[in-house]
């Protein structure tokens, strides 16, 4: 048996009035998510624990199996495992995004999604400038980075996600707590060195959005997972561009497979994403295959970026995968988002998604289509923790 978990992030949504009170899920033409849901059982699934911030990082805990309210230490010591980064005792590592700041207010929580390269070259000057034997400052992908206190860090300080607080005066959503005044420190001192930089300069020069602030947030000390193998009995694969879910891979003692062309954003790889994860199946006997693109354009608020990167994801990965996965033998696909990301809202909302499990060899519920809708009102299955999910893809 062959097990396949699909997570297009952030898909789920509200109704629009735009799309003439539909959700972007609904507007999609998206007919192999759609075929999943009609031969197949779904409903709907809480990924995000009550009291926990909700992300991509715990909700794919919670979808691997693993309980946040356990497992969970915080978005940046994920990344640094990716990173190949290992924390000592009492070390805390950060997120560190490169945001736009304009007016006084978080403008843009990506620097206009700057390039790696772009960001790669400020980090390394904000590392020269502000880093000591004590602060490092490490280089991600696009606006993601890390930074690192090996003293005087906190998992308890108050720290906003930056896309969170969009269009909110910096003043008014500065970390607070215990340890806050280091990273308020850090964070005003960063201007200085980003504004005037040659990157930026070039970049406001082609009207883009320039990094020009760093925003530490999402920070933890290491956590502790058992490994999925030893959970589960199976070995498997994490396909997806995104630094915090190939950590949760590293941790769990999944491959982390890097795909040429995955980007996090609406250019990503779609087809070699699905390339990669059938290759990955003739050695594992699971996969994760994650696309952050309709998590990205519910961020930006815009609605017809989500349906196309929903299509894109149909059409170009959950296609490909479902015509690949016969040569198999038996096999079962999960189609599932993470969490919703509201259009409306432009971030992060904890309330049930809607998930559908196809399986070569079972029976349909009568859910008619992949959607928010279908799946409340005709899915037969209402889980209340992410962590169960994985039972029913696996042992069902």
């Amino acid at each position: 048996m062959k097990y396949v978990m699909l997570i297009p992030d952030g898909a789920a949504d509200l109704p629009l009035d735009e799309l003439g009170g539909k959700t972007p899920l609904e507007a999609a033409n998206i007919p192999f998510l759609d075929l999943i849901a009609r031969e197949g059982i779904g409903g709907t699934v809480r990924t995000i624990p009550p009291g926990i911030g909700t992300g991509s990082d715990v909700a794919s805990l919670s979808l691997l199996g693993y309980d946040p309210r356990k497992y969970y230490t915080g978005r940046g010591p994920l990344e640094a495992a990716y990173h190949g980064i290992e924390l000592k005792k009492g070390q805390i590592a950060y997120r560190c995004n490169l945001i736009t700041e304009k007016d006084g207010a978080l403008a843009d929580y990506s620097s206009g999604h700057i390039t790696s390269d772009e960001a790669a070259i400020l980090i390394r000057a904000i590392d020269d400038a502000l880093g000591t034997d004590k602060i490092e400052f490490h280089p991600g992908v696009s606006y993601r980075h890390l930074m690192i206190l090996k003293e005087g860090g906190s998992p308890e300080t108050k720290c906003y996600p930056p896309h969170d607080v969009l269009g909110r005066p910096i003043k008014e959503v500065l970390p607070s707590g215990y340890g806050a005044n280091l990273l308020i420190d850090l964070i005003n001192r960063s201007p200085a060195v980003l504004r005037d930089h040659e990157i930026n300069k070039k970049r406001i020069a082609a009207d883009k959005n320039p990094g020009n602030m760093i925003w530490p947030w999402g920070q933890g000390p290491p956590p502790h997972l058992t490994t999925f193998r030893d959970r589960f009995g199976i070995e498997g694969s994490v396909i997806t561009a995104v630094d915090v879910i190939k950590g949760i891979g590293i941790y769990s003692g999944l491959d982390v497979i890097n795909v040429n062309g995955a980007t996090g954003y609406y250019d990503t790889n779609y087809e070699e994403k699905a390339r990669s994860a059938l290759a990955s199946l003739k050695m594992k006997d699971f996969v994760f295959v994650h696309v952050e693109a309709p998590d990205e354009a519910g961020h930006e608020g815009d609605a017809k970026a989500k349906i196309k990167a929903l299509e894109d994801f149909d059409n170009r990965t959950v296609r490909s995968i479902m015509e690949g996965l016969p040569e198999f033998g038996d096999y079962r696909v999960l189609v599932v988002p993470d969490h919703a990301t509201p259009c409306s809202l432009r971030t992060h909302d904890p309330a049930p998604v809607p998930f559908a499990l196809y399986s070569s060899n079972g029976e349909a519920d009568g859910m008619p289509a992949f959607d928010e809708k279908s799946a409340n009102e005709d899915g037969s299955i209402h889980l209340k923790h992410g962590e169960e999910l994985i039972r029913l893809l696996i042992d069902s």
